[in-house]
């Protein structure tokens, strides 16, 4: 069969969106795997779908794979590429959509500026509904936050670092370092995205904070490996560092492929994200 598919990005996290309401797509995890693969493939970091609502009220359905092939819950620069590639493909003529995810209905929205923001929702932070098994651990009060050691296997002051979790449709476990870009995130991001305390894996982040409304950050997403930018990893960074004290909200996140802005307002309030997100190329590929 032949799929057509759309290559986009946002701040250089980098995805193939599938229309789904008007081809058929139905595929196994290998086969996504192959997709996504750079060498082999189209290359992506996640592949989204676009569906039909199944949910009253929600105007799209979202689906995420990353590119090991699994499915997963969320995906916060994916959601900004959603809605731009729905309204250039005239599924819908909307500003403002509501999209069902697995982890609950988001809203993006196109800005008269050409950026998008995303309601990503309130985020979870009750450690139990991470998931994160905190069961025996001694954590360390900071803020209105709790900071929780996890213990790697790694040499020296790295054996053991502290990490605020937070849900935002997905696991994040986030933790501020001195100095985000001389990071070995290859040796430090699996141990901890597989830790035997995130039952369902976790996104690890790490931030720099360079002043209370800006920080550094990078991010080895569960399931990628690191990406050049993580919309929920940024959201995440945010509201830890709001809740430790660090930070104030609106906060700019500088990552490796461009900046987003996270504002939040404290708990139970949903956290906004506004950033870009670029068409890249269209192409059909023979499967």
């Amino acid at each position: 069969m032949k799929l057509q598919f759309t290559k986009m990005h946002g701040a250089g996290n980098d995805f193939i969106v599938i229309d789904a309401i008007n081809q058929q797509v139905d595929f196994t995890p290998a086969q996504w795997q192959s997709l996504a693969d750079r060498r082999f493939g189209i290359g992506a970091d996640q592949i989204l779908v676009v569906e039909k609502a199944r949910l009253p009220g929600c105007d799209f359905r979202y689906r995420i794979y990353n590119n090991d092939g699994g499915e997963v819950e969320q995906c916060g620069n994916g959601a900004r590429a959603f809605v731009k590639f729905v309204s250039e493909k005239g599924l819908s003529g909307k500003s403002s959509i509501s999209v069902e995810t697995m982890a609950g209905v988001i809203t993006p929205r196109l800005e008269l500026d050409g950026s998008i923001t995303v309601d990503m929702g309130a985020p979870v932070l009750e450690p139990a509904l991470v998931p994160f098994d905190a069961s025996g651990l001694d954590g360390v009060a900071e803020g209105d936050d709790t900071l929780w050691p996890l213990d790697l296997a790694l040499p020296g002051p790295a054996a053991q670092v502290l990490v605020s979790v937070v849900s935002m449709g997905n696991p994040h476990a986030v933790q501020v370092v001195d100095d985000v870009d001389g990071l070995d995130l290859e040796s430090s991001g699996p141990l901890i995205e597989h830790h035997r305390r995130f039952p369902r894996r976790v996104n690890a982040g790490y931030m720099q904070i360079v002043d209370r409304q800006h920080v550094k950050l990078r991010v080895y997403e569960r399931g990628a490996g690191e990406t050049l930018a993580c919309g929920t990893g940024a959201c995440a960074a945010a509201v830890a560092g709001i809740r430790r004290g660090l930070l104030d909200s609106p906060v700019r996140i500088s990552a490796r492929g461009g900046e987003l802005s996270i504002a939040w307002q404290g708990e139970g309030q949903p956290v906004l994200m506004t950033g870009p997100a670029v068409t890249v190329f269209e192409g059909t590929i023979e499967l």
